[in-house]
């Protein structure tokens, strides 16, 4: 029997043997389309392919797509563990042609793989194809598929479109006959929702486009998008009609059992079912980046882990369950998804966590519930003011409700839940409009009611898709703004970050068909993101679908800036007391400002102490971690809370730095601990350096410091040695001797200089904060090509020279940026110099980057550059030299 990971590898080799280049899978949370909460189809990450915006290196594709459909339109929650086929989780195996092949090809792919290589008999397979396909019809029939087994569907259900224009076509469809002692009749037959005739694989010719006006042209690019589920396929293979008698589910299944040693297969298994299902959905949601919340993908995120602890309550379950089963899901999956091995530490702690407060929860809930229900006649439904009580009071989604009910016979009266939820929002509106808020901030209020929060993308990405819900001009909504018009830009999702805890909100821009914004600030009303911008090219329109890029070089300095007050608070609690605590912070890309409690100046010393202690955590280049907690666990952990900050009833904890038998609190070894919304570096080693300009008095027992991070800090020191090597010659000119002082403070700022570049030269050699660079071969030389933020181009040399002693035979290429020059090196190692010239390689590199020239000796060669953007392009360039 073939085991579900041997079929998804099976699939996709047999289609890298047919050309297709095998594309991992893309995460759950589109950065493509606004309009999806979870990506659910494989061709999510390809739209752009198929749509001409986007070319990359093949034109034949396979993958295997997690896809998650359980909020939103496309919503398979309620029916998870009661029918044999729905998942809230789900593998789609996909092949994709972009302008490559069509439905000659296509279809006897599709035949091959299903009938040869998987095996399956040709006489239980039935297909549809769109009524007017004859094309598609005529190779089915060549293929040995009789008549009578080539059904013409004339509905939507063979014809696929991505939206009401745009590209779209006609589908064929594959059904497998599981027989007829299952109830159900083929494709367009009146039972045809029955389950004898199963849909195992759909291949959508993408050949036309449609207009607002309903007409339709053929695309001059003719594409191909399938889909069959993982599931779906292996549960027929293994011989089965229900997908949760697959290996996998069988094996995650027996895991919960373990758990709450109760009988899988018996009268509980549909819980065990559910868990099993919800298990696989939550973690790889996490490990993707979603984290529960009270709004967007993380509120989905939280419905779905609550469902299935509501079941582990009905096994008996009386501790946390699900944290116990991830190492059973990582057995199964990691081996095909990294990630989840990656991530299984903070999967385990979020779903343990989860539980563990859901429990308190539910026991209230649950009592609330029993007694609401002991009051009404049987089969009567639920009155709408109980289940909102339910929702309100105690957090309990108005889904789980429905679906403890059901057991029971039961449904709620939504229409009275949504009178009260109505109601609730009243109250709100009128509290809102009375808080002495600005006047048109009442106009934010409308947005967030009508579209909701803002759902922030951007603690792991910089660039994303978002769709515009709200255009606001002089206080006042409006359809469309042309260009040169100052404007307010609300959006569903997106990564630039809000004004918030002393962090200052991102700047960059937002792109659609038909316009260009610059951002040049965003803050946050009613958990609407604002952007504050100026249309600089055509019009943007309410509903439009945007690509939004924030300021990748602010953003980076700004998050240096903030991971470095982290560390600056801790230090100064070192090196001052407990008595230290934030009063007030700014972190902007040029500098940070840092207000605490402490009364009098620091001394020098105390200075110089804060400056070691932070440089120090910064060269230990420790990851960054963030977790979501409780704030009264947060602080039992011994978490630093933000002076003047709201919290709600959960909050984000991050910890950076270790300092071994430090002792400090519940949180262990870690350095420093602090509850914090804002945006982080991954690595302390991304701060570069950090230096102090000084402290002062900001009001009657509070101090101020101000300091520099990377690039800035460096700047300074060089500045601060030219003026004190100025003063030095002043006094030397005047024949007077030069003060021991500023002999000691020239040495100070030397040292310390050549630390940094120090510290450069090893962020270098670990990857700067990424994983470190590994060589590839290229046309049988080790090559290695490495691209480097805040480098100077005479930081290069040193740098390859340890390239070459950790490579030891090759080639190396780096290409650095610093201060907006642009530097190309490269080396070779001397058994290979004879026949590869690092000159060479540097003038072809630097040819890519917009510059000429560029000189050295056939082992080591220098040039310049004006920009960085085409870096990519300049290590192929390189390779080519190599002949690859």
């Amino acid at each position: 029997m073939q085991s579900l990971n041997d079929i998804r590898s099976t699939f996709l080799n047999y289609f890298e043997k047919q050309g297709h280049a095998i594309v991992p899978s893309s995460p759950l949370v589109p950065r493509n389309d606004p309009t999806l909460m979870f990506v659910n189809s494989g061709m999510v990450q390809f739209k752009n392919l198929f749509t001409g915006l986007e070319k990359r290196d093949y034109q034949r594709a396979t993958s295997s797509q997690k896809c998650v459909r359980a909020g939103g339109k496309h919503n398979d929650l309620d029916n998870v563990g009661y029918t044999a086929r729905h998942h809230t989780f789900f593998e789609m195996l996909g092949n994709f042609s972009f302008g490559d092949y069509f439905k000659t090809e296509a279809i006897p792919f599709a035949w091959n793989l299903i009938t040869q290589e998987f095996g399956i008999p040709k006489d239980r397979l039935t297909v549809t194809v769109y009524h007017t396909d004859d094309e598609a019809y005529n190779i089915w029939k060549k293929l040995g598929v009789p008549e009578e087994r080539i059904i013409r569907i004339a509905t939507s259900d063979n014809f696929w479109q991505m939206g009401p224009t745009g590209p779209c076509g006609p589908c064929t469809e594959i059904f497998y006959d599981h027989g007829d002692h299952i109830w159900g009749g083929p494709p367009g037959s009146p039972e045809e929702d029955g389950d004898r005739f199963i849909e195992i694989w759909n291949i959508v010719f993408m050949q036309n486009e449609q207009f607002e006006d309903g007409s339709m042209i053929d695309l001059s690019m003719q594409s191909i998008d399938t889909g069959m589920g993982l599931e779906r396929i292996g549960a027929l293979l293994q011989g089965s009609h229900d997908n949760y008698d697959t290996d996998l589910f069988k094996s995650l299944i027996e895991a919960s059992a373990d758990a709450t040693n109760v009988d899988p297969y018996g009268e509980q298994n549909v819980h065990h079912r559910v868990i099993a299902d919800h298990l696989r959905s939550t973690s790889f949601l996490i490990a993707d980046g979603v984290m529960p919340s009270n709004d967007g993908r993380g509120y989905v995120l939280r419905r779905i882990m609550r469902r299935a602890m509501r079941h582990a309550h009905l096994l008996g379950a009386k501790d946390p369950v699900m944290h116990r089963l991830v190492p059973a899901l990582v057995r199964q999956m990691g081996a095909a998804y990294p990630e989840l091995g990656q991530a299984q530490a903070l999967i385990t702690e979020t779903l343990e966590a989860e539980e563990t407060r859901f429990k308190q929860t539910l026991d209230r809930g649950l009592k609330l519930l029993e007694d609401e229900v002991s009051n009404l006649a049987d089969g009567v439904d639920l009155p709408g003011d109980a289940a909102f009580k339910l929702y309100d009071t105690f957090g309990f989604p108005l889904d789980l409700t429905q679906d403890a009910l059901r057991e029971q016979g039961r449904g709620v009266d939504t229409d009275g839940f949504d009178a009260a939820m109505a109601e609730q929002k009243a109250k709100a509106r009128a509290a809102w409009s009375g808080s002495g808020e600005a006047a048109d901030a009442t106009v934010w209020f409308d947005v967030a009611e009508a579209s909701g929060p803002t759902d922030f993308l951007g603690y792991d990405t910089e660039t994303a898709e978002g769709q515009i819900v709200g255009l606001v001009v002089d206080g006042a909504l409006a359809d469309k703004v042309s260009e040169g018009t100052e404007v307010h830009i609300a959006l569903n999702q997106s990564p630039f970050y809000a004004e918030s805890g002393g962090q200052v909100g991102d700047k960059g821009v937002i792109r659609t068909e038909n316009g260009t914004a610059e951002v040049t600030d965003t803050r946050k009303t009613a958990g609407v993101f604002i952007h504050i911008a100026k249309i600089t090219k055509g019009s943007l329109s309410n509903g439009e679908a945007a690509v939004l890029e924030v300021n990748h070089t602010r953003r980076s300095a700004i998050r240096a800036n903030h991971s470095a007050t982290h560390l600056l608070h801790e230090a100064l609690r070192d090196a001052l007391g407990d008595h230290v605590a934030q009063r007030g912070s700014l972190n902007a890309p040029d500098r940070l400002r840092f207000d605490f409690s402490h009364g009098k100046a620091l001394s020098l010393t105390d200075i110089a102490q804060v400056e070691t202690d932070v440089n120090a955590y910064i060269r230990q280049n420790g990851a960054v971690e963030t977790r979501i907690m409780t704030p009264d666990d947060a602080r039992a952990l011994g978490a630093q809370a933000l002076f003047g900050e709201k919290y709600g009833d959960e909050v984000r904890v991050v910890s950076m730095g270790r300092a071994a038998g430090s002792g400090k609190g519940a949180g262990g070894d870690t350095y420093s601990l602090e509850l914090c919304g804002g945006t982080h570096v991954r690595q302390t080693g991304d701060i570069g350096a950090f230096v102090v300009l000084g402290d002062s008095a900001s009001s009657a027992g509070v101090r101020r410091i101000e300091a520099l991070t990377g690039q800035a800090a460096m700047d300074y020191l060089r500045a601060q040695e030219v003026l004190l090597n100025q003063v030095a010659n002043d006094l030397k000119t005047q024949n007077q001797d030069v003060p021991a002082r500023v002999k000691t403070l020239l040495d100070e700022r030397k040292a310390l200089t050549n630390e940094v570049a120090q510290l450069r030269r090893e962020l270098a050699m670990s990857g700067g904060g990424q994983a470190a660079p590994e060589a590839e071969i290229v046309n049988g030389t080790a090559f290695l090509a490495q691209v480097l933020n805040g480098v100077t181009g005479k930081d290069l040399p040193s740098i390859i020279d340890e390239h070459k002693q950790r490579l030891g035979s090759g080639a190396i290429l780096l290409i650095a940026e610093s201060d907006g020059k642009v530097a190309v090196a490269a080396g070779v190692s001397d058994d290979k110099s004879s026949a590869i010239s690092a000159v060479d390689l540097v003038k072809a590199a630097v040819a890519e980057l917009g510059g000429k020239g560029g000189g050295g000796r056939p082992d080591m060669a220098q040039g310049g550059a004006k920009e960085i953007s085409n870096a990519d392009g300049a290590i192929t360039a390189a390779k080519a030299v190599l002949g690859g």
